[in-house]
């Protein structure tokens, strides 16, 4: 490590976060099921594959447009367990509560985990509830872990995207990250954003169901795009080239990063599924996510190239191209 404490911006999944696993975590607990350091561990139990996964949330605020970190916290980690291809069957929530935080908000978000699980079919079997005094926390953080069964005929993870395979993005991007902005900072639109926040496995079904041999799902969480394209070109020892003019940028979100200065492909996104497949399957792939609602908006955003191996371009709409950096931190922490 180059620093000898610890930084809001190392959490923030850019380049900071990657050193604090690389250099401090990953080291220190190294095992064969965590190497790959994907969303989720794949266990091997009885002949089958099962995926495992957990995760904090700590997003501020905790009610946004389009959701809040009770809704946030149940579909990230559905979602994680979608990018291994994975049925989610059971999860677990943590509660973590402020000293003074009002029953009512506790119920909304309560309610808004609720209506995921049913509409998915997903229980929370188990939990634990912990009250910290008034001031230590931001009225509540939630950790949730899941268990989901693989559901691919073969492993999908960011190490097995292969040169020649096709980019594909589910819709437009960046909308989570602007709406929580908008409401932390009291940025006004002429437009309501609101947040992506939404369950990403009856998407990744459908993507199953065309047979097609897919090599790599993610989600685009912290970090948005650009984190996502760069962890998967550092794991496969590919590179990656995303087409700008390809890539759906809402005008909200293109605003607000003109604005403020932020690049669009790193702003946090939690309704988004990044596919990496091989060329000729990419159109029956594409038509199957536009089947669905999640999906509408996909298409194919770039390639996977022999060279620079663990590296991302992108392809400007004026026609040069650049390298998509790998931010250190977030632009806005606390995102999720």
């Amino acid at each position: 490590m180059k620093r000898d404490r610890i930084l809001l911006a190392h959490g923030g999944g850019g380049a900071l976060t990657r050193e604090l696993i690389e250099e401090v975590i990953a080291p220190t607990l190294d095992n064969a099921v965590l190497r790959p350091l994907d969303d989720s561990a794949v266990l091997g139990i009885n002949g089958e594959r099962w995926a495992f996964t957990t995760d904090s949330y700590v997003v501020k605020p905790v009610e946004f447009p389009g959701g809040d970190i009770g809704r946030l916290a149940i579909c990230g980690t559905i979602n994680d367990l979608a990018t291994q291809a994975a049925r989610p069957m059971w999860l677990s929530l943590g509660l973590i509560l402020e000293e003074g935080v009002p029953v009512a908000l506790l119920r909304r978000v309560l309610q808004s985990i609720r209506a995921v699980s049913d509409e998915l079919g997903v229980p929370v079997v188990t939990g634990d509830t912990k009250v910290v005094e008034r001031g230590t926390c931001d009225q509540m953080y939630i950790n949730t872990a899941g268990i989901g069964r693989c559901e691919a005929p073969w492993p999908v993870g960011a190490a097995r995207a292969r040169a020649g395979d096709a980019v594909i993005l589910s819709g437009p991007i960046g909308l989570h990250g602007i709406a929580v902005m908008s409401r932390r900072e009291g940025i006004a639109f002429t437009t309501s954003v609101v947040s992506d926040c939404a369950p990403l496995w009856p998407l990744v079904r459908a993507v199953l169901d065309t047979g097609a041999e897919l090599h790599t799902l993610r989600d685009p969480t912290r970090g948005g795009v650009a984190a996502a394209v760069h962890e998967i070109a550092r794991a496969s020892g590919v590179g990656i080239r995303l087409w700008e003019s390809a890539i759906p940028v809402p005008s909200e979100v293109r605003g607000a990063c003109e604005l403020l200065g932020l690049d669009p492909l790193t702003i946090a996104n939690e309704g988004k599924l990044l596919v990496i497949c091989p060329a000729q399957e990419a159109d029956r792939v594409v038509a199957a996510m536009r089947a669905h609602p999640l999906g509408r908006g996909a298409a194919v955003v770039g390639e996977v190239l022999e060279k620079p191996k663990g590296m991302a371009l992108l392809r400007t709409t004026i026609g040069g191209e650049r390298v998509i950096d790998l931010p250190s931190g977030e632009d806005l922490p606390r995102i999720c």
